[in-house]
Parts: C-alpha cells; structure tokens; sequence
C-alpha cells in the first residue's frame, strides 16, 4: 500500500487489510511513501484515532520510502492516487514491475481512475471518507484474490 508520505492513506490501508489478512498463511501486507519526509515518524493522529475506532490499530506502524526492493518482495502494489502510481511506474524496471503497480480504488471503481484523496490537510470527516474507502477497496481486493 503506496501514498505519498506513508502517514495517513497507507498506513490505514496497510492496518484495514492486516486484520482482513490475519487468517490467511501466504498473504503479508506492508505500507510506504514515494517520499522520505515523514521516514521514521507514525502515522498521523488522526488516521490512528479513525482506525482504532473501528478495531484497527495503526499505532505502532513507521514510516518507510518505498524501495525499488519492494517491486521483488510484493505480488501486488495498490497506491492511493495517480501521482503515486505514476512515480512509481518511473522507478519499474520492467513491464512486469509495471504490471503490479495499480490503483487501488480501481477494484470498487473499475475504468475511473480515481484517487483516494490526501486527508492530511482537512478535518476528522476526510480521515471518515478516507477510512471507508480503503475498508470497501480491501473487501474488493480479498473477493478477487482469496478463493
């Protein structure tokens, strides 16, 4: 799970997926930013707080720049928006490394190219929407995958 700083959009993805995933032997789940500005840091207070009201807690995760490792490591790579995809499809050595970059909500929203919009600089309500989101986006990514 990709976004920009790795402090709000994926560390939630990473959280909701991890307790989907729990159960399941071959699944791992991790998160990153296309930046190192918040490396090292948690996630933000208010994605910890929206997640945790739902059973997720994202309070111990660390922030981490993705890797061009971390094409090797992950079947799949879901970012939160376009810009995220678009470097990362500049850091892909190959069609198959492109190939694994997707957006994430293309498995709700099939053709939209839509993004997951950046809370960071809005209320509670955006971390809300945010949070919905990424928990119906996850549902859609274990119905397509785990038979």
């Amino acid at each position: 799970m990709v976004c920009l700083g790795n402090i709000c959009r994926s560390p939630m993805a990473e959280g909701i997926f991890a307790k989907k995933i729990a159960q399941l032997e071959d699944w791992t789940v991790d998160s990153a930013g296309t930046i190192a500005m918040h490396a090292g840091d948690g996630p933000d207070h208010r994605a910890v707080k929206i997640t945790r009201k739902y059973g997720v807690d994202i309070s111990k995760q660390v922030a981490r720049q993705f890797h061009p490792s971390d094409f090797e490591r992950f079947d799949l790579i879901y970012v939160a928006d376009r810009n995220n995809r678009d470097k990362l499809l500049q850091l892909a050595n190959n069609q198959e490394q492109r190939d694994k970059v997707k957006l994430i909500l293309e498995e709700v929203m099939p053709g939209s190219d839509a993004d997951v919009p950046d809370p960071y600089y809005g209320g509670e309500e955006g971390f809300e929407n945010v949070y919905r989101l990424l928990d119906e986006a996850t549902d859609a990514i274990l119905k397509r995958y785990v038979k």
